[in-house]
């Protein structure tokens, strides 16, 4: 039954539309197939541009189904993760399920402890005594079961000291009612108290940008906490998803590669009471260091940015994800400022949250503007030195010429000499 649930809940999933963004949409007009013939070859290719898959989607969900797994008998294994796994209408279904199923099978074993003693026989017989008294039935012996499991007690339907087997099926419920009881409450619980829906109150900024920072080209995004009650130890990382190819061949699809948000100066461990950017230095140990403005349509990249820390009211472990496609990082823009000072207080707008404006960026990459950076600021004596080996080598280069004029002229006139004897 459970496997026939889990089943169920894959295939639902997997019914579900991916989540495929492409950068441009663009919808042909109806024209004739003369007209469609006769469109520039540049302008359909611009229009089929190849659609760009996620592997994180911009709520969190990771974008990945599994597929073809065998042994499914590992979700037995571990069968509270697997009920507190699934979605709320299987949860209930279950809950309601395994009750039902309990009650049912013990009311059954009541009826039958009943049935074969002959107390069905003997029904308004003074002189007998009953394993229950007034269990006249399959209903009322339903209805003993569920007396009994929940410990509701009504008094009506007793059990007596003239049945041993009773007495030893009282045990047996109340014990294993108990546990039920523990076991799916327990989940109920979990669930309910599951930090998932604190993350949703955690938001990324639509775009990431790209500009200069301190003299230094960055790469940037902003981040915030909707609600009052903050997140304790609250830390953010990055991860760079892009396939590549290594030097023996190997072809390693979704290859991940740490983004330094701070991990050093202690700048990814964040007091996120209002609003941040986040920064990433763009430097040799960047993947994005050979990566300028005209390239970055071109590369087929993404970026996952991980925000993790305790609920401050529950004390549990919360993480939001979000991520960023090539089209959703934008060169040369500043994050709109949201906080402002007030009377006495800072005010944060969030309506400027997601907002940018373009600001005075290079278009060249981050290795780029270092070479430029290192020529201009080349010493006094490497430059004479330079120079000085340049006339060095333009003097040699004379020399050299001079003496092969002079070994021409010299053959010339020894080949007069010869004629004029002859």
């Amino acid at each position: 039954f459970f496997l026939f649930l889990m089943a169920a809940n894959v295939l639902e999933e997997d019914s579900m539309e991916q989540d495929i963004e492409s950068p441009v949409t663009i919808h042909q007009p109806k024209l004739p197939k003369q007209a469609r013939e006769d469109l520039p070859k540049n302008i359909n290719k611009e229009c089929a541009k190849r659609k760009i898959q996620r592997y994180v989607r911009k709520d969190g969900k990771c974008n990945v189904h599994h597929g073809n797994v065998r042994e499914t008998y590992r979700y037995l294994t571990d069968i509270f993760t697997t009920l507190v796994d699934l979605k709320w209408r299987f949860n209930l279904l279950i809950f309601v399920m395994v009750y039902t199923v309990t009650w049912l099978f013990f009311g059954m074993i009541w009826w039958l402890i009943a049935y074969v003693r002959g107390d069905m026989d003997h029904i308004g017989d003074s002189t007998w005594t009953p394993c229950v008294s007034n269990l006249n039935g399959f209903v009322s012996a339903f209805l003993f079961s569920i007396e009994t499991e929940t410990t509701i007690g009504y008094g009506y339907r007793v059990i007596t000291d003239k049945c041993p087997e009773g007495i030893i099926l009282l045990l047996v419920q109340s014990v294993l009612g108990s546990i039920v009881n523990a076991f799916m409450v327990g989940c109920m619980f979990v669930k309910i108290s599951q930090p998932k829906k604190r993350a949703e109150t955690l938001v990324f900024s639509t775009n990431a940008v790209i500009s200069m920072r301190d003299g230094k080209l960055c790469l940037m995004f902003r981040v915030g906490d909707l609600r009052n009650s903050h997140i304790v130890e609250a830390s953010i990382r990055a991860k760079l998803i892009k396939s590549k190819q290594t030097k023996e061949g190997e072809f390693i699809p979704l290859n991940q590669t740490d983004i330094n948000v701070g991990y050093y100066t202690g700048d990814d461990r964040l007091f996120l009471v209002s609003p941040l950017i986040i920064s990433h230095e763009i430097n040799q140990q960047s993947p994005f260091w050979e990566i300028s403005k005209a390239q970055l349509p071109k590369e087929e990249l993404e970026i996952v940015v991980i925000l993790e820390g305790m609920v401050e009211a529950t004390g549990m472990t919360c993480q939001a994800r979000s991520s960023y496609v090539t089209s959703e990082i934008l060169w040369g823009y500043r994050f709109t400022p949201v906080l402002t000072l007030e009377d006495g207080f800072y005010e944060v707008d969030y309506n400027s949250f997601h907002e940018t404006y373009e600001t005075n960026t290079p278009v060249y990459s981050a290795k780029e503007l270092a070479e430029m950076a290192s020529r201009a600021e080349l010493p006094l004596t490497w430059s004479v030195s330079s120079k000085l080996d340049q006339h060095a080598e333009l003097e040699t280069e004379e020399e050299e010429k001079s003496q092969e004029e002079q070994n021409e002229r010299n053959g010339d006139v020894a080949n007069l000499e010869n004629e004029s004897k002859v």
